[in-house]
């Protein structure tokens, strides 16, 4: 569970307990009752609400007679019998619980505590706090009696908290167990790894710490999933680079998927990523990295996710598999988003080594803190938490009641990826018979199988095999060969003979993602293999005659590499992109790269740079978005020489703390037209100037929550092939009317306070009975805050937060660029 403060915290948005209006349903008559949106023929029930005195319920399981098991988050295990109306609750009289997961297994209990103290008599008679430590144990029944009665650590964990360990589930050959934790629990020196122990943090420009302080010094591999025997004796690393993943799931085929966290504080900064349902396979890394260090996704030293969900927080994860739910229903994966209050469906579709994915909505709220979830076989029931932090808890129970066939499904092989046996194949090592195996893979066309492939070899001692990765003739192969070289050998000495290599790539030959591959590769030359000799020097900073490139991806690490390596007139020609970029997130990048770099300024560039932080404060993001811009001007004015520091004094003392009001540049302009979808019904992108529509799209503020050919943010969702999946019309529609259909993902609510105002918004968070709403996407660390005592009544709002008339005051001829350039980036791509 999270704890940042923002949007995406799972247990930060809704903090103490409280009053809060919409959980009090069966608790508070006068209260009205949740009413959950399900899909037609499904049902939900509000089955429990939780005592105080019972705590805030966040981790539940399925016990051997059908009953469940859950979990205080600050205290003790209750044992749920849900057979009868009358839901039987006890407490389980042991001194363990603070637990995030939960599993019946081999006749046991095991339980993950993220901390645990309680109270304890002494034969005095004086009260002691007994005090456990984060860790796996596994509670038995020694009399055979239905109570657990013995408790045994099997692993202490170093870090607990709410980004701690987490979940606990039964492998698919039940005969192991499989663990996850996130970013604050150390790695627990795990006897085996799939994942090659040779992660750094791998930081061409200089990581800046999260501007707002979290996750001080937590650094690579970040969060983990472990599998172990039984007993706990023997840990072996599967899969690492996550920030809070706090659920892991099996699929009936046996492939394991977790539901990772973003951070909500970095929303519009370049390093921002969505939460995400990743296919968590051997040896997978996927790029958790500490403040603006955290990777980009075409990094290929680590995986992209499977579907990026958005902003959120996600909590409980569960396949349909055993529910008494239509077919399509029992093969779903399941995730729940505890700020937004929805449980996501999610369907896989295999797709050659992986799977793809679409999302759609099971269940919502205006607010349900889902905190986790579990299919009990005993009835096919889902069963569902909400709570957290000490809020009001309850147990849901959600079952099909609908006329469409409930018969059990059995998994084809045609819902199997037809080459997933390749990410499974050298889960034991490599041998002399099997290492040609692996290296003939590397050239595969499924980046996923390629991943796996090089994994294994890294495992496998380099002295081996490196001649064979400098002489590599297949390009592919040479660059993912090359890769495992440099991220294994601790022969620093072989820098040159591996940039030899490198420079033998047709650098204009390659395509997209190889360039960014072949880049990658020089980086980690220059991070790993350093100080380099001077032909090595020379040799890669003469990788400017390609920059600037007509990729901004390509551009994004050109700038990033001839930055760090102070290139020839690299101060002028990212000075020049960073002006010409639409952008805020490029332009960031731009700027962070730059900042540190030391030689090749004038004081004319020196101006250009200091004056573009000051046209910064028309940009807004999360609650560390000013502080990381304020902190990299620091750090560059910091290396100005002191002559010109004071002579350009009053632009880098220009405040930046506050942005100006969001559309200032869009409402300076005069309005055009009402516009409405019968004046354009008629339009057509045929004389479209895309380039202007570029600019168009970025005055309209559109880059701020949507990403669109690889530039722009992600609190929207992402219209690169907008322009190919929808029409003219169907694109002037969505801008012109955004309330005719809302996505549940960024649905608002509206409270209706006792003082007469009507706040429309997301919850964001709240403190004790202290309510934090976002009402503007545009400027997602500001927020309006009112105390839950005020709300008189909370609903869904029918409006959309995507703000309408943003057309208005463009022409006809502009609103064709821009509309042409949507249809256009689907077409380059």
């Amino acid at each position: 569970m999270k704890c940042d403060g923002s949007i995406s915290c799972f247990l930060t948005i809704i903090a103490s307990a409280v009053s809060l209006v919409s959980f009090c349903t069966s608790m508070c008559a006068d209260e009205p009752e949740i009413k959950l949106t399900l899909p037609e023929g499904f049902v939900g029930e509000r089955i429990y609400d939780v005592p105080n005195r019972q705590g805030s319920w966040v981790s539940m399981t399925n016990d051997p007679k059908g009953r469940l098991i859950v979990s205080d988050q600050y205290g003790t295990l209750y044992r749920v019998d849900t057979s009868s109306a009358e839901i039987a609750v006890e407490q389980i009289p042991l001194k363990i619980g603070f637990a995030q997961g939960l599993l019946c297994a081999f006749d046991s209990l095991y339980v993950v505590s993220h901390e645990g103290k309680f109270d304890q008599v002494g034969k005095d008679g004086k009260k002691t706090k007994q005090v456990r430590p984060p860790g796996l144990y596994r509670l038995t029944d020694t009399d055979d009696d239905d109570q657990y009665d013995k408790v045994q650590l099997l692993r202490e964990f170093d870090g607990g908290s709410e980004h701690g360990p987490h979940a606990v589930i039964l492998s698919p050959d039940k005969q192991s167990l499989y663990i996850c934790a996130g970013n604050h629990t150390m790695l627990p020196a795990p006897e085996k790894s799939l994942v090659p122990r040779v992660w750094q943090e791998d930081q061409l420009t200089p990581r800046l710490p999260d501007a707002g302080g979290h996750a001080v010094g937590r650094m690579a591999p970040g969060g983990w999933i472990c599998k172990t025997d039984p007993e706990g004796k023997e840990f072996e690393l599967i899969s690492a680079g996550y920030r809070n993943q706090y659920d892991i799931a099996f699929n009936e085929l046996g492939d394991l998927f977790t539901f990772d966290a973003d951070m909500e504080w970095d929303i519009g900064l370049p390093w921002y990523r969505p939460t995400r349902v990743c296919h968590v396979t051997s040896g997978s890394e996927f790029g958790w990295r500490n403040g603006s260090g955290k990777w980009p996704t075409y990094f290929p030293d680590n995986l992209p996710a499977v579907i990026d969900v958005g902003p959120g927080s996600p909590t409980g994860i569960t396949f349909g598999t055993g529910a008494r739910f239509p077919q399509d229903y029992q093969k779903a994966l399941y995730i729940a988003d505890w700020s937004f209050g929805i449980i996501h469906k999610i369907d896989l579709q295999p797709s050659g080594s992986s799977y793809t994915a679409t999302k759609s909505t099971f269940c919502r709220a205006p607010v349900l803190p889902v905190t986790d979830m579990v299919i009990n076989p005993s009835d096919g029931a889902m069963y569902f938490l909400i709570g957290g932090r000490r809020t009001q808890s309850a147990l849901y129970r959600v079952s099909y009641a609908g006329d469409q066939s409930v018969e059990k499904y059995v998994a084809t092989k045609d819902d199997q990826p037809e080459l997933g046996w390749m990410l499974k194949e050298f889960d034991e090592g490599l041998t002399t018979d099997t290492f040609d195996d692996a290296w003939n893979m590397l050239n595969h066309n499924e980046r996923q199988v390629r991943f796996t492939a090089r994994a294994a070899i890294e495992r496998y001692e380099s002295k081996n095999w490196y001649p064979r990765a400098l002489d590599a003739e297949d390009v592919q192969t040479k660059l993912e060969s090359l890769l495992a070289l440099i991220r294994t050998c601790e022969d620093k000495s072989m820098h040159l003979k591996v940039v030899q290599s490198l420079e033998q790539i047709d650098f204009k030959s390659l395509s997209e993602m190889q360039q960014l591959h072949l880049l990658r590769n020089i980086a980690l030359v220059v991070i790993r293999m350093g100080p380099l000799s001077d032909d090595s020097l020379e040799s890669i900073q003469g990788m400017t005659r390609f920059y600037p490139s007509k990729s901004i991806l390509v551009d994004r690490e050109l700038a990033r590499l001839l930055c760090a390596v102070e290139a020839d007139d690299v101060v002028e020609k990212t000075l020049q992109l960073l002006s010409e970029s639409d952008s805020q997130q490029q332009q960031i990048h731009y700027a962070m790269v730059l900042h540190r770099v030391k030689n090749g300024w004038t004081t004319e560039n020196r101006t250009r740079f200091l004056n573009w932080f000051a046209d910064s404060v028309k940009y807004a993001g999360g609650s560390s978005f000013r502080k990381y811009l304020a902190n990299i001007r620091n750090k560059f004015v910091g290396e100005m020489p002191e002559q010109e520091r004071e002579k350009l004094k009053t632009l880098w003392q220009e405040p930046i703390d506050e942005p100006l009001v969001p559309y200032a540049d869009l409402k300076q302009r005069p309005v055009v037209s009402n516009w409405t979808l019968a004046d354009l019904q008629d339009l057509s992108v045929e004389s479209a100037n895309i380039k202007n529509g570029k600019k168009l799209f970025a005055l309209t503020q559109c880059y701020n929550c949507h990403i669109i050919g690889g530039e722009g943010g992600i609190v929207g969702p992402d219209l690169t092939n907008a322009g190919r999946r929808f029409s003219i019309h169907d694109l002037l529609e969505t801008i012109i009317d955004p309330d005719k259909e809302i996505s549940d993902q960024y649905r608002a609510t509206v409270f209706q306070l006792d003082d007469g105002r009507v706040v429309t918004g997301r919850i964001a968070n709240l403190t004790r009975n202290k309510y934090m709403i976002q009402e503007d996407m545009i400027n997602p660390g500001k927020f309006t805050r009112f105390d839950a005592s005020q709300i008189e009544e909370m609903k869904p709002s029918e409006k959309s937060m995507m703000p309408a008339g943003l057309l208005d005051t463009l022409n006809r001829q502009e609103i064709i660029d821009l509309i042409g350039y949507m249809k256009s980036t689907a077409q380059e791509r």
